[in-house]
């Protein structure tokens, strides 16, 4: 299984909303392990409130996904400025941003006790606009260095076009939590002899042989 950093301080404080409720042993506030959460998780769930949907009278929940990444101790996502998602934000609407990474299924005696070995970070904020030209240029590069170390500094750059074009959101982190499982599975004593395999059967997320885009030309 991947290792999961000790906890350790610094720790977030705990707010009603990140209060760990069930299973509370399993839930931590260590900086060092949400940070490396959000580092690794490759899309985000950022779910709000849209009171402007059309022909809609009530506030009606959203939850879209999206590519996240993290700049000192701030989650930042963006997307197209005229997007419903980031004008209901950047208009001061509040988020609950999830995270979640599946390490493996765990394989257990009964059905019951079947589960998942994972990290997963839940986040909530309202987030800030990064509106200084060299703030956004420098996460957008951070963007690029997450999915592929280095690129940045090979990718034509944003044109001001693109830039404005583009709004990049910060949400501090701050009222967060993480929550985790690893190990083999936690069967009843008077299931252990059942004849079934019992165990956990790791999942990875890896990438492929690269697929060159067949319209360019050159090494």
């Amino acid at each position: 299984m991947t290792s999961l950093p000790a906890d350790s301080s610094p720790a977030l404080a705990q707010t009603p909303r990140t209060r760990p409720i069930r299973l509370g042993d399993r839930g931590s506030h260590d900086v060092a392990l949400i940070h490396a959460i959000i580092d690794e998780a490759p899309i985000c769930h950022v779910g709000f409130v849209d009171d402007a949907i059309k022909g809609h009278g009530t506030p009606s929940p959203m939850v879209i996904p999206t590519v996240p990444w993290r700049v000192g101790d701030e989650l930042m996502i963006h997307g197209a400025s005229s997007s419903r998602m980031i004008r209901r934000l950047q208009e001061g609407g509040e988020a609950c941003i999830t995270l979640s990474l599946i390490d493996g299924w765990v394989l257990a005696r009964s059905a019951f006790h079947h589960s998942v070995n994972y990290r997963s970070v839940m986040l909530f904020g309202r987030p800030r606009l990064v509106m200084e030209e060299a703030e956004k240029r420098a996460a957008l590069d951070a963007l690029m260095e997450k999915i592929e170390p280095g690129r940045s500094a090979k990718v034509r750059a944003p044109n001001a076009q693109e830039l404005k074009a583009t709004s990049v959101l910060a949400f501090p982190i701050a009222e967060a939590s993480a929550k985790r499982r690893s190990g083999p599975p936690s069967d009843d004593p008077e299931d252990m002899a059942h004849p079934v395999w019992a165990g956990v059967v790791p999942l990875r997320l890896t990438a492929g042989e690269p697929e060159q885009d067949p319209a360019q030309t050159g090494a």
